[in-house]
């Protein structure tokens, strides 16, 4: 998956169809997932990426990548009380509005008000916190100020940052990355957690969870959650009934700003160890490592004996996943130092340069609307925190092919700037024109099956790993239903 910042209007449309297809719900009411949340900020739920707080992820060892708060012996010691769960208050109470009122009120002076009641205890509340709470408070001091990513910026630089001149933020939307070394996976105690070898999407078996909630706090993404109606966890199932129908999940589908991208791709399993328990500089170099060239002989030849369908092999050969993280280089994984290998991976925003207001104008402090990136509005420290694992040569990369593909574009399409300066920013970017437009298109104008790439699920060959196909053959059809319950 890969999704595009720079497109991002922030609408919360994609939240809210998530929200309406799966958590409507009994006790999921203050689940979102999918939220996107306005950076600077702290997110949600409220320092999410501060794992001195929760404790999820993985750290380094001398052998294997070691759970940070769960394991068996930390697992054993903590199965009755975990401390580094998320509260309530971390997240938000939820509510609803009380519209009955309307119109049950009695005649008067006043315009009558629909109550906010809690969706907890049914009482009158006072709303303090959602899900997207700050949205746009770029410069709030309660959210913009305490956001985790500023711990390797000074204390100067972040007042500079919160000038009226200089204030800036971007949207960013977060859904379960489908890690392929999932926390969450490894930290549950009873084995709900499973991840499914046809697609890689990472499920919750109800029937067997608990409700110990480790996968809540293994999860440095803060991903899991729990429902307190019928005791068990729950989370982003990427919306698989929609993709084994070749459907787009419902968030993607509905994105106005069309920023989201689906596809294919291979991997070397065997690398995923090493990938994982690699030094922090090189945590996102030896993650592009593990994705295979679908393209290449070889790579084609071992997929067919593993048992890969050639459909989905030519799924990976058009995938936009591929093009923006590999051929072009351009996505990066969230915060991979916390070394769960994320299957989503973000374009940074190219955010505008450098302006001041003076004489009641506002001017740019560059020769150029094309200023280097360097002049950013946000430090390169805080966009490497998020996106690098602090390494901010990544970043300038990524940025400058973006600003060379917006100044060719620019060329191209007005011709109002030296021919010789978009050459120059193609090639210090190691771009061709063709490349330029390659991207531009994919970016701009894409069609629907050139951002979601979805191939046949082969549901049939996942069942014959599990059972002789004559057998569930007899077993089809609509069967029983059962909610979700307490107990076994």
């Amino acid at each position: 998956m890969v999704f595009h910042l720079d497109k991002c209007i922030g609408c919360h449309t994609c939240s809210i169809a998530c929200k309406n297809t799966w958590t409507d719900r009994k006790g999921a009411e203050y689940m979102w997932w999918n939220n996107v949340e306005t950076k600077p900020g702290t997110g949600y739920p409220t320092k999410w990426e501060d794992q001195d707080i929760y404790g999820g992820g993985w750290e380094k060892t001398k052998k294997n990548p070691k759970l940070k708060s769960a394991g068996k012996k930390k697992g054993l010691g903590n199965i009755f009380f975990n401390p580094k769960l998320p509260a309530m208050d971390d997240y938000y109470e939820p509510w609803r509005y009380r519209y009955q009122d309307l119109f049950d009120a009695p005649e008067g002076d006043d315009q009558p008000t629909a109550m906010p009641v809690s969706d907890i205890t049914g009482e009158v509340m006072t709303p303090k916190s959602g899900p997207n709470w700050d949205d746009d408070f770029s410069g709030s001091p309660d959210y913009a100020r305490k956001d985790v990513n500023f711990k390797n910026i000074s204390k100067e630089e972040q007042e500079a940052m919160f000038m009226l001149e200089r204030m800036t933020f971007f949207y960013l939307p977060r859904i379960c990355n489908h890690c392929l070394n999932p926390a969450c996976v490894a930290a549950c105690p009873s084995g709900a957690m499973y991840k499914r070898g046809e697609d890689g999407i990472v499920l919750i078996n109800q029937k067997k969870c608990r409700g110990w909630r480790f996968c809540v706090s293994a999860c440095p993404y803060k991903k899991s959650y729990y429902n307190w109606k019928t005791g068990k966890s729950e989370k982003c199932i990427l919306c698989y009934p929609r993709l084994e129908t070749d459907q787009a999940p419902a968030c993607m589908h509905s994105c106005v700003g069309r920023i989201r991208y689906l596809g294919v791709m291979l991997y070397d399993a065997d690398k995923i160890k090493d990938a994982a328990n690699t030094e922090e500089k090189e945590l996102v170099k030896e993650q592009m490592d593990i994705y295979l060239d679908p393209f290449d002989e070889e790579v084609i030849e071992q997929a067919k004996k593993a048992g890969i369908a050639d459909s989905t092999i030519e799924a990976a050969q058009k995938s936009p996943v591929w093009k923006f993280v590999k051929e072009w280089g351009l996505a990066l994984p969230l915060h991979p130092e916390f070394r769960t290998i994320p299957n989503l991976f973000y374009v940074p925003p190219l955010l505008p340069t450098m302006a001041s207001t003076a004489n009641n104008i506002y001017e740019s402090t560059s020769d150029s609307l094309w200023d280097s990136i360097e002049n950013s509005r946000l430090p390169m420290e805080y966009l490497a925190s998020l996106f690098s694992a602090g390494d901010k040569e990544i970043i300038k990369q990524v940025l400058k092919k973006m600003m060379a593909v917006r100044i060719h574009r620019r060329n191209k399409t007005v011709g109002d700037m030296p021919a010789d300066e978009s050459l120059k920013a193609l090639k210090d970017t190691g771009l061709t024109e063709e490349i330029a437009d390659a991207i531009f298109r994919l970016t701009s104008i894409p069609l629907y099956d050139e951002r979601f790439v979805i191939p046949p699920a082969h549901r049939e060959e996942a069942i014959e790993m599990l059972q002789d196909t004559q057998e569930y053959k007899g077993e089809t059809g609509l069967g029983f239903t059962e909610k979700p319950k307490r107990g076994l």
